[in-house]
Formats: structure tokens, C-alpha cells, sequence
């Protein structure tokens, strides 16, 4: 077979499409490569790798400087990562940028998990990379990507991150509750993204009346995609004893003054300094989460 021929009109193919088709050039691009990186795997196993470099001076010389021997090596990598029977049909809808940018990785998992967020969240290759910058796929529980890879239900709980991540523009290390609410009000959607899909802000401060008295709950939120109330206490301590009765006297307001019949039952997370996961094992509510938060 004439591999070389056969690559340098796909290619040249691609480049005419796209000029003619400009709204569909990810599409073409990353059919294209799919095609030149199977044809030179299979050059790259009848000739040995030395084709690849020859095949890249001959098409720099005759296409032009860009297809150097590392992009062909890309196409082979993406190719491979595209025809492997774990994978998921791959979205047209994200660039040839994001996959190059994911498969410098060797986990397919953690792979698999930033192109179903890039997808589903419409995250352009910017901020693909500071999601990746930030350990997102490392911070989620070890249960939850066990359910990705096993394509399982998730739950509200789940694509919670932990650690949770706190921009700190006051450069200390050393806040108090009320500076650490300030900071995450002061970059909501942020805060709101380390928390998962579907939270939406409702309210600070949020006054509630018990008997004759009034308490305030520090962050409250609503999750529209799994139609429950969601109540965020913050903690610069070590989570005790005491927090998981005040966020449940609070969560039981909610459920029993707010809530509609309609929606699910009120969750809570404390997101505190330090967890104590001995505190947590023998809480009886599972709603009540813990998280804890690190300043960057």
C-alpha cells in the first residue's frame, strides 16, 4: 500500500474542506487525523519509525512546515486513544486542541472524565487547562471515579471536590469564617464549580427563626439538577461534634419550612479546616457531608 500518497491526500483533502467549510473545520480535522494516524501506525509497523520522520520532511516539503514528526506522532497517539474499545464515541464538538491537550496523559480514565466535562459544559480550551491546573479529576472521592469507570448513577455527593479550593487574594494563611464567606461570595461561580453541576446561589446570611430566636445559614443553595436545597456551614476548625448538630437543626428547618413537597430532601456540607472522618463514620444523617477547604 501506498501509505505516504494515501496520508498526504487525506491531509490535503482537509485543508480544502476546511477552507471551503470553515464551521465544520473540528470535525474534518479530527476525522483527518483519525484517518492519517491509523495509516501511519500501520506504515510505522511495516517500515519501522524511521517512516514516520521520512513521511514528515516529505510532507513539510510538499504541504508546508507544519507536519513535523511530533504531530504525526500525535495523530498515531490519537488514533490509538479513539479505536480503544473503552473509549466513547468522541465528541466532533471539541477541538483538536482539547484532545491533544488530554492525551498527554496516560490514565485513559482521567481522559475520559475531561472530555465528558469539556462536552457537556462547553469549556473552551482555556479553561479545559486550568481545570487540569487545578487536580479536578485527582480531588474527586475514590468512589466516584470507580462509578465513572463503571458507568454508574451518580449522586449529588459524588462530583463534590475534596479538597475543596478557595482563591485566597489576601495572601494569609490564617482567616476567620467571616473572611473565608467573603472569599467565596467574592467568586461564586467558581465556588459553586468545585461543587459540582446544577448549584445555583440562593443567599448568605440566611435568616431562619427558631422559637425566638434567629440563626443564619452561612451559604444556602439550591441544586436544580437534583432538585434538593443544599446548606453550606463553614468551619475554620477541625470539624466537632457540635457542627453536625447545628447543620442538621438547619437542614431540618429547611426540609420542614422551605422545601416544596416536590423537591428531594435537604443535603448539607460543612466545609471545614481539617475533617475528622471519625465524627462523620458515626453521624446517622448521610446527607451531612464534610469537605475540607485549602487557600490558594
Amino acid at each position: 500500500m501506498d501509505y505516504y500518497n494515501e496520508i498526504k491526500n487525506e491531509l490535503l483533502n482537509n485543508e480544502l474542506y476546511k477552507k471551503v467549510k470553515d464551521y465544520s473545520k473540528n470535525r474534518s480535522d479530527l476525522q483527518t487525523y483519525y484517518s492519517v494516524g491509523k495509516l501511519l501506525s500501520n506504515a510505522d509497523k511495516q517500515y519501522g519509525k524511521n517512516i514516520i520522520k521520512k513521511y514528515s520532511i516529505k510532507l513539510t516539503k510538499e504541504l508546508g512546515g507544519k507536519y513535523s514528526v511530533r504531530l504525526l506522532y500525535k495523530m498515531i497517539k490519537y488514533y490509538n486513544f479513539a479505536s480503544n474499545e473503552k473509549v466513547p464515541t468522541l465528541s466532533a464538538q471539541l477541538s483538536w486542541s482539547h484532545y491533544d491537550e488530554l492525551l498527554k496523559f496516560s490514565d485513559i480514565n482521567k481522559i475520559i472524565y475531561y472530555i465528558n466535562i469539556s462536552f457537556e459544559q462547553n469549556l473552551s480550551i482555556r479553561q479545559l487547562r486550568q481545570r487540569i491546573k487545578l487536580n479536578e479529576y485527582e480531588r474527586l472521592p475514590k468512589r466516584t471515579k470507580d462509578k465513572l469507570v463503571n458507568n454508574k448513577n451518580i449522586n449529588i455527593s459524588d462530583m463534590i471536590k475534596n479538597p475543596i479550593i478557595i482563591k485566597n487574594k489576601y495572601n494569609t494563611t490564617s482567616i476567620s469564617e467571616k473572611v473565608l464567606k467573603k472569599l467565596i461570595l467574592e467568586d461564586i461561580d467558581t465556588f459553586l464549580k468545585e461543587l459540582g453541576d446544577g448549584f445555583c446561589y440562593i443567599g448568605n446570611e440566611y435568616k431562619i427563626k427558631l422559637g425566638n430566636n434567629y440563626n443564619y445559614i452561612d451559604i444556602l443553595l439550591f441544586n436544580i439538577k437534583y432538585n434538593c436545597y443544599v446548606v453550606i456551614e463553614l468551619k475554620i476548625t477541625e470539624l466537632k461534634k457540635e457542627h453536625i448538630g447545628q447543620i442538621e437543626i438547619y437542614m431540618n428547618y429547611v426540609d420542614n419550612n422551605i422545601k416544596n413537597t416536590y423537591h428531594d430532601k435537604t443535603i448539607g456540607i460543612i466545609i471545614c479546616k481539617k475533617q475528622n472522618k471519625f465524627i462523620i463514620e458515626y453521624t446517622s444523617d448521610k446527607r451531612i457531608l464534610q469537605r475540607k477547604y485549602i487557600l490558594k
